[in-house]
């Protein structure tokens, strides 16, 4: 069952990168939207995803060395965190929101939970240089990077030469962040006609399409807008989500819409982690929404669902998790005789 698994897995990353005219090319899954990320900008090749992928899990991009970016992004949890309803940096400094899960990046327009990043490149910046989180600077990674015999081999198969920049490094980290698609869950098996809904799964299908659908569009389950979802401000966090960025006060309270894919994985539930069960988030839209000037339109009269609704929208909600997706061999930490810090 493992080994099946396991190839299961593999061959769900072959079909997503394949060799086009020599050069490694991102195959668009069936029937989903063209990606927003300009691959001609940063063509993909396995020696750029590998050094991404060793960068991505090694603590040497924090400033003392024991955070890496798959300390808060672990596979297993689909990428996100699930210890800790905040984010938690080096020497345990608490961030102000929860760790966003990592998947079908290819097709983001911004990121982070109030979107103050506008381009996948760039985004492994914010956390390598956040006091709370890395704490860190690109020129003392890059110094770092450059006293390992490893990474300099490493930037020579990736580009050519052994020159290690910072557009280089985030360019890398972004290829491995690029591949971590997922698209191989009960839904997809059903859409490509290679399975089918139980009853109860075919009924919260329904429920999701009245209900849920037009924030949590097909077939990413997001729309990646920002919405306010209704709920209560937490007073010692007074986290005023997108405005902060936006400066605009329709923005206030105003959160990046996550994807409902691998929801079984990817617990506690909203921006600050305040929901440790899928009931609870229900819950929250059927009798805890705050009504407040920015609250989303669809949420004016709440969502009214009864108990057995409720059941089955969590069984339809169940057909999102991929297993293959926190279980892909590609997607985790490396196995080529990997030393995090080697060389330093």
């Amino acid at each position: 069952m493992r080994k099946a698994l396991v190839i299961s897995c593999l061959l769900a990353v072959v079909a997503l990168l394949s060799f086009k005219s020599g050069r490694l090319q991102f195959a668009i899954p069936k029937g989903w939207p063209k990606p927003v990320y300009d691959f001609a900008k940063n063509p993909l090749s396995q020696q750029k995803i590998d050094l991404g992928s060793m960068l991505f899990y090694d603590p040497v991009l924090s400033r003392d060395s024991t955070t890496s970016c798959a300390s808060c992004h672990s596979q297993y949890n689909a990428f996100t965190h699930v210890d800790h309803d905040l984010s938690h940096g080096i020497e345990n400094r608490i961030g102000t929101r929860n760790s966003p899960a990592l998947m079908n990046l290819a097709w983001g327009s911004s990121f982070m939970w109030d979107g103050a990043v506008n381009h996948l490149d760039v985004q492994s910046l914010a956390p390598i240089t956040n006091p709370l989180e890395m704490d860190e600077t690109l020129p003392n990674v890059i110094r770092k990077l450059q006293s390992s015999k490893r990474y300099t081999a490493m930037f020579y198969k990736a580009y050519g030469d052994s020159v290690i920049t910072g557009e280089r490094l985030l360019k890398a980290l972004s290829q491995f962040m690029l591949t971590l698609v997922s698209n191989n869950a009960k839904y997809d098996s059903v859409m490509r006609k290679q399975a089918v809904f139980t009853e109860q799964e075919t009924k919260g299908y329904t429920l999701y399409k009245q209900h849920c659908a037009s924030c949590h569009a097909e077939p990413l389950f997001t729309n990646n807008s920002f919405e306010n979802n209704g709920l209560y401000v937490d007073n010692t966090l007074n986290d005023k989500g997108r405005m902060a960025i936006s400066k605009n006060k329709t923005d206030s309270l105003k959160f990046k819409v996550p994807t409902l894919r691998n929801l079984k994985y990817s617990y506690p539930y909203m921006h600050d982690g305040r929901f440790k069960h899928l009931g609870q988030v229900l819950n929250h839209y059927a009798m805890g929404i705050q009504r407040t000037p920015t609250l989303a339109s669809q949420l004016q009269k709440g969502i009214f669902l009864n108990n057995e609704e409720k059941f089955l929208l969590l069984a339809f909600l169940g057909t999102l998790n991929d297993k293959s997706f926190v279980s892909n061999p590609s997607y985790g930490y490396p196995k080529k005789n990997f030393e995090p810090n080697e060389g330093l």
